[in-house]
């Protein structure tokens, strides 16, 4: 395993670090090249959860993904959009180094958690934004991901909002203004990725109407997509297991129909 470390965004403090599987290409015949995960972790814009980072970047690693963390801006710096122009650039980044690391350049996922669902969504759905052209150089969407894989996600700026998260992503802004942007929900449309969404009903902190409205979205689109709605269980879940103190069996679930689901996409069998 190599492992990298990097500053995608010359702008912030973003980390992006990546977990690369050793290329041997006599040995290990088709897994020269492959598809990359990267995961952002959640935290409501005040935190970088630690359960929502290397458990999940190792799980998707240990299944034969390449994997990287964004540690993405937070807190006061989360405003002026500076969490997306960081997920842009660390996409366009993992693409431009993918031949040297042994990456398929067309099968790059973002996984994100809670507010990281956000980070992620964003990528998905505003790569083609004005307001994010006139953050960074797009190049020509080099910084959209090929897929989504949203875990009880915040999306929507609307009736359901996380207004915490919403609030650190559009400081200064209008509540009309914030809605119009930051509602995910209502910038999807047939050049969004296929996406994978899990949340819970009892979800007391991200409504579930965050990813059923995004779901609607997605239909209306006819863009692919699952999504799995749990009934019991609280926010935060990350993996479901032991090792990030929540574990449940049940929603534990979520992960091999994830990765059913990815290896569908990418035609991957892990």
């Amino acid at each position: 395993m190599k492992i990298v470390e990097l500053s995608p965004n010359p702008d912030s403090r973003a980390r992006l670090v990546g977990y690369l599987h050793d290329i041997e290409k006599e040995s290990m015949g088709n897994r020269v090249e492959r598809p990359c995960v990267v995961v952002c972790p959640g935290g409501g814009f005040e935190i970088l959860s630690p359960r929502e980072a290397d458990p999940p970047a190792t799980a998707f690693f240990a299944k034969g993904y390449h994997v990287f963390t964004l540690y993405y801006s937070i807190r006061d710096e989360a405003d002026d959009l500076r969490p997306l122009v960081d997920i842009s650039l660390a996409i366009q980044t993992i693409r431009e180094n993918a031949a040297a690391w042994g990456i398929l350049p067309d099968k790059i996922a973002v996984c994100g958690f809670s507010a990281g669902g956000y980070v992620a969504a964003a990528a998905g759905t505003l790569w083609d934004h004005p307001k994010l052209k006139q953050r960074t150089d797009l190049q020509s969407g080099q910084g959209r991901p090929d897929a989504m894989v949203l875990c009880y996600p915040v999306l929507t700026a609307g009736e359901f909002a996380h207004r915490g998260s919403i609030e650190r992503l559009s400081c200064g802004l209008s509540e009309e203004e914030r809605e119009a942007v930051f509602s995910l929900e209502q910038h999807v449309n047939s050049s969004t990725p296929p996406a994978f969404l899990w949340h819970t009903v009892e979800d007391a902190t991200v409504p579930v109407e965050n990813s059923m409205q995004f779901a609607a979205a997605l239909q209306r689109a006819r863009v692919p997509f699952e999504s799995h709605i749990y009934h019991k269980g609280r926010h935060g879940m990350s993996m479901c297991t032991t090792e990030v103190g929540s574990s449940d069996p049940h929603l534990a679930t979520w992960f091999p129909l994830c990765l059913e689901w990815l290896g569908q996409q990418f035609e991957f069998e892990y």
